[in-house]
């Protein structure tokens, strides 16, 4: 137990390094994407492009409706049960992670063969390791506590990304989406629903599971919405605002992850649980 803690605490503090977040960024330029059949470097971001746009998942809407209906059976078995279900919540989260290396990150292309972007395949796995690590050693408490009422802002924007009203493009706010569609399978929509949730129990979280997290998850959403708004405005204006919950839930629960509690602070959060 107290390697563990050592584990943990040296993590916390890593991952607060200014170092840690510059070599994100440094990544983001250094690690080229993957073409079976090889390209020209200026064909970078065409190849990025060509594996997003036909990446495998894509390809099996089948087992869509089980990777939504789960998450949302953990969710309410997390406000039920509490942290009875904390280490199976991390597992599920960590395997989706996983899941979305794989899935969202290789295509098999005509132009190019079997592409990569690479650079999302180890963001995502680096966030896997993290809530793997919270699956050995739990730090997350989901003990039901009273809340400022403004801190609920993100549950409509995470259900807004998970739900994923939208068809060829547009706005479609069918319902049965919350259940079919590949919402659960797109680190996109998923991540918000993951930092929205630490960030109604913070700061009684694994701070550097939620701090990678939400790392990626605003990398990523920055991406998202200079692609959806900058280059392709017209056609991608809605997949733009469904990208907004990720954008600035992560950057939210970033702040969070960096903030240290003040003893009232913590005092309140530790306060009995809402029976409400």
């Amino acid at each position: 137990m107290v390697g563990q803690s050592n584990a943990h605490g040296k993590l916390e503090r890593i991952t607060r390094r200014w170092w840690f977040f510059g070599l994100f960024v440094l990544m983001q330029f250094t690690i080229p994407p993957y073409a079976s059949k090889g390209y020209k470097i200026e064909d970078w971001g065409n190849v990025i492009q060509q594996a997003l746009g036909n990446a495998i998942v894509g390809q099996h809407p089948e087992i869509y409706p089980f990777f939504k209906v789960i998450p949302i059976i953990l969710l309410v078995c997390i406000i039920i049960f509490r942290n009875k279900v904390g280490r199976l919540f991390a597992i599920y989260a960590g395997i989706t992670y996983a899941l979305f290396a794989m899935g969202q990150s290789i295509a098999i292309t005509e132009q190019y063969g079997v592409t990569i972007c690479t650079i999302n395949v180890v963001m995502f796995l680096i966030v896997a390791a993290f809530w793997a690590w919270e699956a050995v050693v739990p730090q997350n408490d989901y003990t039901l506590k009273k809340l400022p009422i403004w801190r609920y802002w993100v549950v409509p924007l995470a259900v807004l990304a998970f739900w994923y009203p939208a068809s060829k493009g547009r706005p479609d706010f069918n319902p049965v989406y919350l259940f079919t569609n590949g919402a659960g399978l797109a680190f996109c929509m998923m991540t918000p629903v993951y930092v929205g949730l630490l960030t109604l129990y913070w700061p009684r979280v694994n701070m550097p599971a939620m701090r990678v997290t939400s790392l990626v998850g605003f990398i990523i959403g920055l991406y998202n919405i200079y692609a959806n708004f900058g280059i392709n405005p017209g056609r991608g204006w809605w997949n733009g605002i469904l990208h907004i919950p990720l954008l600035v839930i992560s950057l939210y629960g970033l702040i969070l992850s960096l903030k240290r509690p003040k003893v009232k602070e913590q005092a309140e959060e530790n306060a009995e649980p809402d029976e409400g």
